[in-house]
């Protein structure tokens, strides 16, 4: 038999890993609950076709990436590759249009099969923002500052640069679409087959293309930015006053796109030099008419959401942890008696390691590998005279405390 290891583009998050993992969930939390955003979850999987109407027949991650399966029933279902379309069909089934602004914190693992890379696994972790039922530009600004306040909280802002476009309303792009793809049509010997595929279904994604034949015709291309009527152009306007009158820096990029038409208005990323070519940090933009395609009511959206992995590789280390005590019990009786102490000092909020076996060494080289601050010896003679003997691990000093008087003892050092 083989060796067991995990399957291609899935990693253990180890005990010593988690820390960091779980620094930028709670990061990302308590910056969400400053701005009054509220944390919910939805199942891993889904029904297939509310991943095909809401990322997009013609996307990548649904022709090539998605994890798709029929169950038992014979029902297609599909591990979640993003977390947009399961809180948009939340808000339906759940019956949340008449608690508009729903403004929802999530995280979780994602599914996707494409190469794995640095920062980029099949198995992918996500936190996710989402305003539903807010049309005003003032909404697109808090959602960047949202992601901008996590950013800086982990030490990473300084490194990103905020890349914003405008994508216009659909008036604007329903003209602009007519441009591109009679631009496109006079060079169609020279796209990819995956442009030429899109130049029908939305035309506007091949300017994401990576192909480098697409990337030269793109430069030539016409700017979205020439085709936005009145109404794309104030709204675009007050997101700029917004993000400058908050403080955050920002550059505008036209060949910053969403190809599927229920994008509308503001798109944006964070990106960063320090992680190579894959340089997106955290991405998202307004979808205003993505509710309504998948059924529901006409409903305002926007988000982003930021990949786990990649903000720990980018992010500074969290606070260290507390220090625990070490409990060292000799003898049967000492043991007996440390169960109950431990137990004591946890309620108390007392970081406790207690060791199974060992002697009096053993125990205190456990005490040592586990960075332990003080030590508590409890022996016969402790015992009898019902205190604990507690030793100072960084300065070698050492005391007795009372059994009763112990918790508060330690709380104080």
């Amino acid at each position: 038999m083989s060796k067991l290891q995990p399957v291609r583009g899935t990693h253990d998050i180890l005990a010593e890993d988690f820390p960091r993992f779980a620094h930028v969930v709670d990061t990302a939390r308590d910056v969400a609950r400053l701005y009054g955003y509220g944390e919910m979850a939805t199942p891993i999987f889904e029904f297939t076709e509310l991943f095909a109407r809401g990322i997009g027949e013609t996307t990548d991650v649904v022709s090539k990436e998605m994890y798709t399966f029929d169950d038992r029933g014979g029902e297609s279902l599909t591990l979640r590759p993003e977390y947009t379309a399961g809180i948009c069909r939340a808000f339906i089934s759940g019956g949340l249009q008449q608690k508009v602004p729903v403004k929802v914190f999530a995280h979780g693992p994602m599914f996707r099969y494409e190469r794995p890379q640095k920062g980029r696994q099949r198995q992918f972790h996500q936190i996710d923002i989402e305003v539903l039922g807010a049309p005003e530009p003032e909404c697109d600004v808090e959602v960047i500052c949202v992601a901008a306040d996590i950013l800086r909280r982990l030490g990473i802002l300084d490194r990103c640069t905020l890349k914003l476009n405008s994508l216009g309303d659909p008036a604007s792009r329903a003209e602009y679409r007519k441009v591109l793809v009679g631009y496109y049509t006079a060079h169609k010997d020279k796209l990819s087959e995956d442009s030429l595929r899109r130049l029908d279904k939305n035309p506007m994604r091949i300017l994401d293309s990576k192909d480098e034949g697409d990337q030269a015709i793109n430069q030539h291309a016409p700017s979205l930015a020439d085709y936005l009527g009145p109404e794309a152009t104030a709204f675009f306007d007050a997101v700029k006053d917004g993000l400058d009158a908050a403080g955050v820096a920002y550059e505008v990029e036209p060949t910053l796109v969403r190809g599927l038409d229920y994008y509308t208005h503001t798109a944006f990323e964070f990106v960063t030099t320090h992680l190579g070519a894959q340089g997106t940090v955290l991405g998202g933009g307004r979808y205003d008419g993505l509710i309504e395609q998948l059924g529901g009511p006409p409903t305002a959206g926007i988000g982003w959401a930021g990949g786990i992995e990649r903000l720990v590789m980018l992010s500074d280390a969290p606070p260290a942890a507390p220090r625990p005590v070490a409990l060292v019990p000799m003898g049967p009786a000492a043991e007996r008696k440390a169960q109950g102490i431990a137990r004591e000092l946890r309620l108390a909020g007392i970081a406790v390691d207690l060791a199974y076996r060992g002697n009096m060494k053993r125990r205190l080289q456990r005490a040592n590998k586990v960075a332990a601050r003080l030590a508590v010896i409890i022996g016969d003679d402790e015992l009898a005279r019902g205190e604990a003997q507690v030793k100072d691990l960084d300065t070698g000093t050492q005391s007795n405390v009372a059994f009763d008087t112990l918790a508060a003892a330690l709380k104080e050092r």
